[in-house]
């Protein structure tokens, strides 16, 4: 019995009819001869989770409607809970409860993750779930950050996949900015201390 590539997640038969019109279904038939997408959590991924501080997660209701919902917090936010398992503190918000609804209804939910800085972004699909235990929100709750956790949200991830940096547009975090920018003005005072040195140096020589 031949098994389902993982990446028939995201290539229905229509999408794949669709790659075969536009010339692109015989690189993603190699894909899915080798298994398709990634379907557990690797080094490199967790590797990427711990530098990432915002997040899309995305979900439909029974009836199909989508909604996408932006998460963030300090570097590290989303955990690492399990070989196929993510995890992350669901802060306190608007209260409109919309994610929180949707995964009631349809456990299914796509994580979109973005690195603007290394130009790199990666995709993942699986199933999600909200859980009230003290415990979990506790583990996943980020030491010293300064918001109320209301309930964690877990992700089961069915498969995942990266894009090309092509078209996304390089941009830099505000507080790396800011240190580089410190480490170059404390630079800039070292020289002119050193220069200021210097000349004193020569006058006295002079």
């Amino acid at each position: 019995m031949m098994s389902i590539p993982s990446s028939d997640i995201a290539f229905t038969p229509t999408i794949k009819a669709i790659q075969a019109a536009r010339g692109s279904r015989d690189a993603y038939a190699k894909l899915e001869a080798r298994g398709g997408f990634r379907t557990s959590i690797s080094e490199d991924l967790a590797a990427f989770l711990e530098g990432v501080d915002t997040a899309y997660l995305a979900t439909a209701n029974a009836a199909g409607q989508p909604y996408a919902q932006h998460r963030g917090g300090p570097k590290g936010f989303i955990r690492v809970l399990g070989p196929k398992l993510i995890g992350w503190a669901d802060y306190v918000g608007n209260r409109q409860y919309i994610s929180t609804g949707n995964l009631a209804e349809n456990d299914k939910a796509f994580l979109f993750l973005m690195d603007y800085a290394q130009r790199r972004r990666i995709k993942l699909w699986g199933r999600a779930r909200i859980s009230d235990d003290p415990a979990l929100i506790a583990r996943v709750m980020p030491a010293g950050y300064r918001a109320q956790a209301e309930r964690a949200l877990l992700f089961e991830v069915d498969a995942w996949d990266k894009n090309c940096p092509q078209h996304i547009p390089q941009k830099i975090d505000a507080a790396d900015v800011a240190a580089a920018l410190a480490h170059r003005d404390l630079r800039i005072a070292e020289l002119e201390a050193e220069l200021a040195t210097l000349k004193t140096s020569l006058r006295e020589i002079s």
